[in-house]
């Protein structure tokens, strides 16, 4: 029978085409003063650690403190690490080949892809042409993904729904979009219609406002990482009449089917037609890229490298920490997704949302609610960062805590000289508005907390400014689920301010 270690083994085998070996590889590492020794069986090295299979168990132990003796002991001098990545197959083969290659040429390595069916590819030392790593990707259902990340089989798995049993390190945003043919003439859907549409309980277009013709559903396989994300996000299985293995072939048989109905990417509408998308109270959402960076376009659709709870070789660290940079963003763009660089627009310019704060009122916002609303927002900019929590908890989604480390950064480096933040709160309008207001005010105060947490070092000075506004700024209708949970957030808002910072200011000449 297989131990734990032996089936872990032989699913990369079968995923990846590994080799098993053919002993075990025996090695010992002895501590430099003489006094300890671990003997066991090599499991990997990256530069940094050895991971070694002992009799007390799989042990990660710093080379600097040890000396490596045994036959299956590596190379010091250049390591050579595998980089296995399994997961979503159309973002996959948009996003890797690029951003691989782009993180090889910023260190000034050699990139190669390996010719044939799937990716593969490796980075060399320009000099020596070494091997320092090879890169593969496996494209796998969440499930099947998820395990080999599990197993180890896997070192990232690529997806768009992050596990709390996994990190989670996002590297590009999409959006959920309804697509048709090019020339069916339906103007628009709301939420709710969309969402009765895919569930079956709409089954004419003349139910979505369009023309009384027959719909016909089309959808991915149900196992697919969009498929998956989309039943997560609507609470609901989709009773597609035709499935599709991958988004291409799912765009062009819509756009052939004169009254086919899809969701799909917003990278992947092909030859086929957006479907305009409003809420259930009429207000349009607009997958741009402000909203969809915001998470207030409500099908905002995440990608994430998922990373294991052991420690990962050193190059595939480098690797996530490049997501990061621009260099990287470019690369998401040009793939056709939206890349996480924060963008600002003035608030002054979004007529909409203050169109929406009146239109959208109930009886226990007073106009006083909205002067201070207008007063605060006047003369200042909106962040694209935006701050939501999980249904139920008082923890930020993973993508929330992505913006609170991109925030201390960004405050960090000096990013906002001569502006003051503003962590602006707010709550959809169920309840009272005395008690939304307190709870606006404590969820922007939540999302201080974590921000403190997250960079202890930053000055009084530094730290945003909290406002609650209650339900006075709604985003979306709340006769929704949907709509209710785009209400409740916490805003960042920067607002000119020139006083002196980190100290008392200068006496004038």
């Amino acid at each position: 029978m297989l131990t734990g270690s032996g089936r872990a083994a032989v699913f990369a085998a079968l995923l990846f085409g590994a080799s098993l070996p053919a002993a075990a590889q025996d090695v010992a590492l002895v501590a430099r003063e003489g006094r300890i020794v671990l003997t066991g069986t090599l499991l990997g090295f990256d530069g940094e650690f050895y991971r070694i299979d002992t009799s007390y168990g799989a042990l990660t132990v710093d080379a600097q403190g040890v000396i490596c003796e045994g036959p299956a002991c590596p190379d010091l001098t250049a390591p050579k690490a595998t980089i296995r990545i399994a997961g979503a197959a159309d973002a996959g083969a948009r996003l890797l080949p690029g951003l691989v290659r782009a993180f090889a040429e910023s260190r000034g390595l050699v990139y190669e892809e390996a010719p044939g069916p799937g990716y593969a590819a490796r980075i060399l030392d320009p000099e020596t042409r070494k091997d320092l790593a090879e890169v593969s990707f496996a494209p796998l259902a969440p499930d099947q993904a998820a395990a080999a990340l599990a197993e180890g089989s896997a070192e990232l798995q690529l997806t768009a729904l992050a596990e709390a049993a996994f990190g989670a390190r996002a590297v590009a945003l999409d959006a959920l979009v309804p697509i048709m043919a090019p020339d069916n003439p339906t103007p628009e859907v709301s939420t709710v219609e969309l969402a009765a549409a895919l569930s079956g309980e709409a089954g004419n277009w003349a139910d979505l406002g369009g023309p009384d013709m027959p719909l016909v559903l089309h959808a991915l396989a149900p196992e697919t990482d969009l498929a998956r994300a989309l039943d997560a996000r609507l609470g609901i299985g989709i009773k597609a009449q035709v499935l599709h293995d991958d988004m291409a072939s799912l765009a062009e048989a819509v756009a052939k089917d004169p009254w086919a109905l899809a969701i799909t990417g917003r990278a992947e509408v092909g030859p086929a037609r957006l479907l305009p998308l409003t809420d259930s109270c009429g207000f349009p959402l607009l997958p741009g890229p402000m909203a969809v960076k915001a998470e207030d376009y409500p099908l905002a659709l995440p990608l994430f490298f998922l990373t294991p709870k052991r420690r990962l070789p050193l190059m595939a660290r480098e690797f996530l920490d490049f997501l990061a940079s621009p260099a990287a963003e470019a690369v998401v763009a040009r793939a056709g997704f939206i890349d996480r660089s924060t963008e600002r627009a003035p608030m002054t310019q979004d007529g909409l949302r203050l169109i929406n704060a009146i239109q959208g009122a109930g009886e226990d916002v007073t106009l006083a609610d909205l002067k201070r609303l207008a007063g605060v927002m006047d003369g200042a900019d909106r962040l694209s960062l935006t701050f939501r929590f999980e249904d139920g908890s008082t923890r930020l989604t993973p993508s929330s805590q992505e913006n609170i480390a991109d925030l201390a950064r960004l405050i960090a480096s000096g990013g906002f000289a001569g502006e003051a933040l503003v962590l602006a709160g707010f709550s959809d309008g169920s309840g009272a508005a005395e008690a939304n207001l307190a709870l606006s005010l404590e969820r922007a105060a939540r999302v201080a907390d974590e921000l403190r947490a997250a960079a202890p070092d930053l000055r009084a000075d530094q730290m945003p400014r909290i406002e609650g506004f209650g339900e006075a700024l709604p985003m979306a209708c709340d006769e929704t689920a949907a709509g209710r949970h785009l209400n409740r957030r916490v805003e960042l808002w920067l607002v000119p301010d020139f006083t002196p910072r980190g100290g008392a200011a200068e006496a004038p000449l």
